[in-house]
């Protein structure tokens, strides 16, 4: 740590980055706007950069360097928050707050099992959740705003490291009256004359693309919805087809319509489900304690049943 900088300092630059004024800051602290002030101004003088620009407009926002400062200061105040409840608790079980990500159309299927029962098996640990797409959920991990993330192991940016979990692979919706369910199995080429409804976040579109371009297919993209229950509410209505990951029981949608699925003939490229993190930070030990779990409940969650 640079010299004279403390831990009282960086909480008061993460209370500012977050509450985005001193006066919100100060309230977040319960202490003067004018000890906020004194305690940034000493640690940029510290630091040797400025790390907030201060407009009575706008309030508070970070500089580059302060982008840069925020995650790193909120892992080292959850890290001496651990050792503080470490050292009062030794030998004792992991414990305290842990915020974990989950991309938005995996959440419904994951994270009631996973908080039902991680929390039972390590009651000490408070169990929170972000939902979010790709993109949004990747920033959150490089803020320091989650821990670790449930996503999809496609499109993963630098400074994001990830373990794979369990590997999912598409199946093909159909509307029950549609030609292709007379077939068990539907092969993608099969699609090519029909009309698609594109479940449109990221990285769905790239991904069941690239899998009908892989049999030469162009889908013909009737809709685009970024909600996976109206893909399924569209297909039912027999507006078109459409290729998903995530299998809700039973199948049918919020109408009440019938939905047929059918296994895809062609081999297709798996979609890994991972458990992302920030490179290069040592996990706290609740957040290590969830990736143990993660990966030894991976089978069972594989399967939605």
């Amino acid at each position: 740590m640079t010299d004279g900088m403390s831990l009282r300092q960086l909480h008061h630059f993460v209370a500012c980055a977050e509450a985005g004024t001193m006066t919100g800051a100060a309230r977040r602290l319960y202490i003067s706007q004018g000890a906020v002030s004194v305690a940034i101004s000493q640690l940029e003088r510290q630091l040797g950069v400025q790390l907030l620009l201060r407009s009575k407009a706008k309030g508070l926002t970070l500089t580059e360097a302060g982008r840069l400062l925020l995650p790193q200061a909120r892992a080292l105040l959850a890290h001496a928050e651990e050792l503080r409840t470490g050292m009062r608790d030794i030998g004792q079980a992991p414990a305290g707050h842990l915020v974990i990500g989950c991309f938005t159309t995996l959440a419904p299927f994951l994270l009631p099992r996973l908080l039902e029962e991680f929390q039972a098996a390590h009651p000490r640990v408070t169990l929170d959740f972000v939902e979010g797409s790709l993109t949004d959920l990747q920033q959150l991990l490089l803020e320091g705003s989650c821990e670790l993330a449930v996503l999809y192991g496609v499109d993963i940016r630098p400074g994001i490291d990830f373990d794979t979990l369990y590997a999912t692979q598409p199946h093909v919706l159909l509307p029950p009256a549609h030609p292709l369910t007379t077939r068990a199995e539907v092969r993608l080429t099969d699609l090519a004359e029909h009309d698609m409804i594109m479940l449109d976040v990221p990285p769905s579109l790239r991904y069941f693309s690239d899998v009908l371009s892989s049999a030469g297919v162009t889908p013909a993209i009737r809709h685009r919805t970024e909600s996976f229950e109206m893909v399924r509410s569209l297909v039912a209505r027999g507006v078109g087809y459409s290729l998903l990951i995530q299998r809700p029981t039973p199948d049918l949608s919020y109408e009440g319509r019938t939905l047929a699925v059918r296994r895809i003939q062609d081999e297709v490229q798996p979609l890994p489900v991972v458990l992302a993190r920030p490179a290069g930070v040592q996990l706290t030990r609740r957040a290590a304690a969830f990736t143990a779990f993660c990966h030894a409940m991976a089978g069972r969650y594989a399967d939605p049943a």
